[in-house]
């Protein structure tokens, strides 16, 4: 082979090298998962977007004042589709803090029943000791469901369902199963501290098993999207749920012998573990309140 050859192969390859990188390339607006699914940054939370071919599908609206951001992510996806479907994982604002936005463009916005029911009235949050107002009408889901679902767009299969008591008490899983990507809202919490809205039933009985739920429907090459942070993969989910079970033993044990939340900080009961808390004292006073609650799920002999 002559030096021209030589030249023009090494030019070759460095043309193919570059092209890849550019195919493979990420979209600045977010991280793509395939063609057609992209998790995109909704005001630090995470915002599952499905292009259908015509519009978009998304799980969770984003943070409140996020929309504008929101909005020109999905332009630099498809810039002149717009959003037909919202799911709501839960009632939080920063999962449905577009909603609004989004209903007066036309989408429809699917959400458990008690999603609804949380947002259309005013509640009391204990740690903030405060009222929080009802969400204005033209922010509420459009359609409810208590149990399971489907809904087949495009050549996505997309099933969803309820998780009971495992963050609030209307969390759901959204699954493209044609894709196998599972968006879990809040149940999966690999970058916040795990939250239990005991006040609305949540516990971490149920959490772990909404986590179970996640696990019997997920595989090894499931891509598990959470509320906010990184994706996960099922080895990781799994962790997380067997890092609860331990937390649960623990705790239930200091709850016996009628220890509070300062209590158990101070003995350690979540020394030793694989993560940290960025408010332990939180995460303890949440979790005791909740077992308390469900006390008869665990030891029917205490009253």
């Amino acid at each position: 082979m002559n030096r021209r050859e030589v030249f023009r192969c090494a030019a070759a390859g460095v043309f193919t090298a570059w092209t890849s990188h550019r195919l493979d390339a990420q979209p600045p607006t977010g991280r793509r998962l395939t063609e057609r699914l992209t998790v995109l940054d909704g005001g630090g939370a995470n915002v599952v977007a499905f292009f259908t071919g015509d519009g978009f599908v998304l799980v969770d609206s984003g943070a409140p004042n996020s929309g504008d951001q929101v909005i020109a992510a999905l332009k630099t996806l498809a810039p002149n589709s717009k959003v037909q479907t919202v799911f709501n994982t839960h009632y939080h604002a920063d999962q449905t803090g577009n909603d609004e936005m989004f209903r007066a463009a036309g989408a429809r916005i699917i959400a458990h029943e008690h999603t609804r029911q949380w947002m259309s009235t005013d509640y009391w949050l204990p740690e903030e000791d405060r009222y929080e107002k009802a969400r204005a009408k033209a922010a509420l889901p459009t359609e409810t469901f208590r149990t399971i679902g489907s809904v087949k767009i495009g050549t996505e299969q997309i099933d969803y369902g309820h998780l009971l008591l495992a963050h609030t008490d209307g969390d759901i899983y959204v699954f493209f199963k044609d894709s196998n990507v599972l968006a879990v809202g809040d149940v999966a919490s690999p970058l916040r501290d795990p939250a239990l809205d005991y006040f609305t039933g949540a516990w971490i009985g149920g959490r772990m098993d909404a986590m179970d739920t996640i696990l019997r429907l997920s595989n090894e090459q499931t891509r598990i999207v959470p509320a906010a942070g990184p994706l996960m993969t099922r080895a990781e989910f799994k962790a997380e749920r067997d890092l609860m079970e331990e937390v649960r033993s623990r705790v239930w044990k200091q709850v016996l012998q009628g220890d509070g939340p300062k209590d158990m900080l101070e003995a350690g009961v979540l020394n030793g573990l694989s993560r940290t808390w960025k408010d332990p004292y939180k995460f303890l006073y949440d979790t005791a309140k909740g077992m308390l609650a469900h006390h008869n799920k665990l030891d029917p002999s205490v009253v």
